[in-house]
């Protein structure tokens, strides 16, 4: 007598396996999203190519950041350099917030974007992966009401800027301005 596999048996049998083969390319299609290589969560390589991030209506609390890239003398700006910006949206624990941008033949760069939310524990911030040829850099600028701040990391790379290092907060009513410049 053979025996023959009952329909319900090939059913289970095909159901786990294309649970198994959808679990595979849902963790392989997120893993396309974040890089190894980026030192801060939320990073996206497929981010749009805009200098104004908003999401929030046009009363929202926005900050505009601008700067200088300079090579790593911190003497010369470099032109055409790329700088990917991301932060934790208002009021989120997601980074919506993505821009992909390019200086211009000054090596300046400029953007608007909401004022970011914080993780727990941590100020506010916005990151930065800075790549020019062959060289890339990630940083954060560190943001609050009260002034923008550098970590000790980005002073230790960066302090041959001098007097450009340190950014500059102004406060208005409903937005800010940062000066932040970066040496890679």
């Amino acid at each position: 007598m053979k025996n023959i596999p009952s329909r319900r048996l090939f059913l289970r049998k095909s159901a786990i396996a294309t649970t198994g083969v959808a679990i595979f390319s849902s963790t392989t299609f997120a893993n396309t999203f974040t890089s190894d290589d980026s030192p801060f969560e939320g990073y996206n390589p497929y981010a749009e190519e805009t200098t104004d991030l908003r999401k929030s209506s046009i009363f929202g609390k926005h900050i505009t950041v601008k700067g200088k890239i300079y090579d790593n003398t911190g003497t010369f700006t470099l032109p055409s350099t790329t700088i990917e910006v991301w932060h934790l949206s208002p009021n989120s624990n997601k980074y919506k917030h993505h821009a992909k941008l390019t200086t211009n033949n000054n090596g300046e760069y400029n953007f608007v974007t909401d004022f970011p939310n914080r993780e727990n524990g941590k100020m506010p911030r916005i990151y930065f992966k800075v790549s020019n040829n062959s060289t890339t850099y990630f940083t954060e600028l560190l943001v609050n009401d009260f002034g923008a701040h550098i970590t000790g990391k980005h002073w230790e790379e960066n302090n041959k800027l001098r007097e450009k290092l340190l950014p500059i907060k102004e406060n208005y009513s409903n937005f800010s301005k940062v000066t932040f410049n970066i040496s890679i």
